[in-house]
């Protein structure tokens, strides 16, 4: 019986194990494992740039914080799929915006 059980927690490991390292080697693994830090912590930034941010209302330009962060979580999500898909390579065609930059719009009137 314990022989049983032992076979079958080997065999779900090495399932784990060869499922979480599907179409990467150790090394990528390694390397994305740090893209998803750094991105963790260009979000962390992110954010206490936003809270400390003196933006007026009446400028004309402010930096656009919510669409960075949609950026950042696409970019993870995307790097997580690779990293442990749920079935074949998924294609996601919609395209990052990458402009961040809001034109607040002005409050006097045009000539």
């Amino acid at each position: 019986m314990s022989t049983t059980v032992f076979r079958c927690s080997l065999l779900l490991s090495l399932a784990f194990v060869h499922g979480s390292s599907y179409a990467t080697s150790t090394d990528e693994q390694i390397q994305l494992s740090l893209v998803q830090q750094q991105l963790d912590t260009i979000e962390r930034l992110a954010t206490q740039a936003e809270t400390t941010s003196t933006s007026e209302l009446d400028e004309r330009y402010r930096f656009d914080y919510p669409r960075l962060s949609q950026d950042i979580q696409r970019i993870r999500q995307g790097v997580q799929d690779y990293l442990s898909p749920s079935r074949a390579q998924p294609r996601d065609p919609t395209e990052l915006v990458g402009d961040y930059r809001l034109d607040t719009p002005s409050t006097e009137p045009s000539p």
